[in-house]
């Protein structure tokens, strides 16, 4: 696979994608956990088969320190004992905040009191950010096709 637009290249795509890993290292300063910041990540990118992001995410969560267990587990978190209470009502507002058409209710009522249980305004806004922010990204790559070579080492993204 070729990607279609080279954002390295291409002085436009440059500058956006500037201002967009400035966006995300805002994010990655947040009192968000980091751990949940990248099982949030991760997750998003697998509903939305985001080949680049995953391989970006897993490696900056091994490099945090995250678990090689958890991490291949996040696709079936509801199924897995391995997650914290906290992690669970992050990773399910991140599933319906990726599956607003499928829902057609966007992110539920009940959801977003489990997740307000857990975090503070502070990190349910970071937690809302992140979940848009990874959406966007996802799409941009796969919309220009950029293809994961498995190069990505952990920190070089933002």
């Amino acid at each position: 696979m070729e990607a279609r637009l080279d954002y390295v290249t291409n002085p436009a795509a440059g500058k956006a994608i500037k201002h967009l890993m400035s966006a995300g290292k805002t994010l990655q300063e947040s009192t968000l956990p980091r751990a949940t910041q990248e099982l949030v990540a991760l997750r998003v990118s697998q509903i939305n088969g985001c080949a680049v992001c995953l391989d970006m995410h897993t490696k900056n969560a091994a490099a945090a320190g995250e678990t090689s267990v958890r991490l291949h587990l996040v696709s079936v978190w509801r199924e897995a004992t391995v997650f914290t209470e906290a992690e669970r009502a992050a990773l399910e507002l991140a599933e319906e905040g990726t599956r607003v058409a499928d829902a057609a209710t966007g992110v539920s009522d009940t959801v977003w009191a489990n997740a307000a249980k857990h975090y503070d305004e502070d990190q349910l806004t970071a937690l809302v950010f992140m979940v848009s922010f990874m959406n966007m990204v996802n799409r941009l790559n796969i919309i220009t096709q950029q293809p994961a070579t498995g190069s990505y080492e952990p920190g070089q993204g933002h």
